[in-house]
């Protein structure tokens, strides 16, 4: 009951959408988190439980920072995550298929500039973690959605409501760029590097579906 504690409230979401016999179902984890701040022993005046207290959150305070400063660095070989119960139930939002937003609570009276000080310099390691967040879905809708967007582009540059260039092109499939150039203009010509485009493309899928499964079903096992 004490105030002197973190709390976590998690959140699960799921959609699904449903195209007549077929259902696309997506899932999401939300961690709001509210981290107690730390304590200095000194200044509180702090003893017995409430002294016990301060120096369990301290502790957990440090394990998290050393979770932070691991991801931060990428070259860490180990992550650990299991030095405290805080970190291993964060493990999610801090490393793992997610977005992390961290927001600080700071004093403004001077005698508590260091612990102020300290703050910033522990958001900004939070703030220096790069995750690549993807939709939590099946790897074939994955590639659908992806396949589709990409014809639609292709449409698009046929139509004239995108340029045809080569970066453009480039984007869609890196791997004909030798199939197309700056000056394609005739419709044969961009029906071609369309048809091109998604023979490979779906050679791609092919190659890629298998990994993208494993991957997908790795992290619904973590």
């Amino acid at each position: 009951d004490s105030s002197r504690s973190h709390s976590i409230f998690t959140v699960w979401v799921e959609a699904c959408e449903t195209a007549g016999e077929d259902e696309k179902i997506r899932a999401s984890k939300l961690n709001l988190v509210d981290l107690a701040g730390s304590e200095r022993q000194g200044k509180t005046g702090a003893t017995g439980d409430r002294l016990k207290e301060a120096t369990k959150i301290n502790l957990s305070l440090s394990a998290l920072g050393n979770v932070i400063s691991a991801l931060v660095d990428g070259k860490a070989k180990h992550i650990p995550y299991r030095d405290s119960k805080l970190t291993r139930l964060l493990q999610d939002s801090l490393g793992g298929n997610t977005k992390t937003l961290m927001v600080c609570a700071l004093s403004p009276a001077d005698n508590n500039y260091d612990e102020t000080l300290s703050t910033l310099r522990y958001a900004n390691r939070a703030k220096n973690i790069q995750n690549k967040a993807i939709i939590n879905e099946d790897p074939k809708d994955a590639l659908l959605r992806e396949y589709q967007e990409e014809i639609e582009k292709l449409k698009a540059m046929l139509t004239g409501q995108l340029p045809v260039t080569q970066e453009g092109l480039n984007s869609v499939a890196p791997a004909t760029t030798s199939a197309a150039s700056p000056g394609v203009s005739s419709s044969s010509d961009l029906a071609a590097v369309e048809n091109k485009i998604r023979a490979e493309k779906e050679a791609e899928m092919k190659v890629h579906e298998e990994k993208l499964k494993q991957d997908y079903d790795n992290q619904l096992a973590n």
